[in-house]
Parts: C-alpha cells; sequence; structure tokens
C-alpha cells in the first residue's frame, strides 16, 4: 500500500516568505531582483505594502535564479538575456526550467525511496 500523498494546492498569490522559501533565497533578494528586474517583475501589493507574487512572478524568479545563481550570469547579462526574449518566450521558458526542476524533484524522491528500499 503506498502513503497518502497530500496533492499540491495552486494558490493565486503567494507572500514573499513563501517564494523565499521555495527558491531558498533571502527575502531581501527578492526585494533587490523586484528593483533591478522592475521591468518584468512587478508583485500585488496590499494596502500595508506587503508584496504578494503571482505564479507567472514565481516562474520569472526562477528563471532569474537559473541564471544568475546556477549559469553564473550577471545582473546585467541576465537583464540583456531577458531583454532579448519575446516575452512568450520567456513564459516558456520559465515554464520549461520548472518543469526540469519538478522533474529533478521527483527523481530525487525516487532516489531516497530506493535506497531506503536497499536498507531495507
Amino acid at each position: 500500500m503506498t502513503p497518502y500523498k497530500q496533492p499540491e494546492i495552486n494558490k493565486i498569490y503567494y507572500t514573499i516568505g513563501e517564494v523565499a522559501e521555495l527558491l531558498k533565497v533571502n527575502p531581501s533578494l527578492l526585494r533587490y531582483w523586484e528593483k533591478e528586474f522592475s521591468a518584468y517583475i512587478k508583485p500585488f501589493r496590499n494596502k500595508k505594502g506587503n508584496r504578494f507574487y503571482t505564479t507567472k512572478d514565481i516562474e520569472l524568479l526562477k528563471l532569474i535564479y537559473q541564471l544568475v545563481k546556477i549559469k553564473g550570469m550577471t545582473l546585467e547579462g541576465a537583464k540583456k538575456f531577458l531583454k532579448q526574449k519575446q516575452l512568450d518566450e520567456i513564459d516558456k521558458t520559465a515554464q520549461i526550467v520548472s518543469k526540469l526542476q519538478n522533474i529533478k524533484k521527483q527523481l530525487l524522491e525516487i532516489k531516497a525511496k530506493l535506497k531506503e528500499l536497499n536498507n531495507e
């Protein structure tokens, strides 16, 4: 029998803390990227000024993370990359990055299960 797996709940808006935890970065970095990539990242703000990110914002932040942290691009290089791409291409690239990260997560879960089975 397989254990119960709680379904993923997709929300409309995510807080800066949730996004920071998802990307494993500090909220201050997200605020900095928001300032640096203001043409692309525009989270909704409530009356208190709290930021709320959409899934599209999160996908774009994942792409920026991939360009800057994984590929080692400078912020200027990442900005040039984003400028060269059309918005549709950015969305497609961000979706591809997200799907690849999900696949990696699933593979790591499978690896952990196999390791657990080998130890039994």
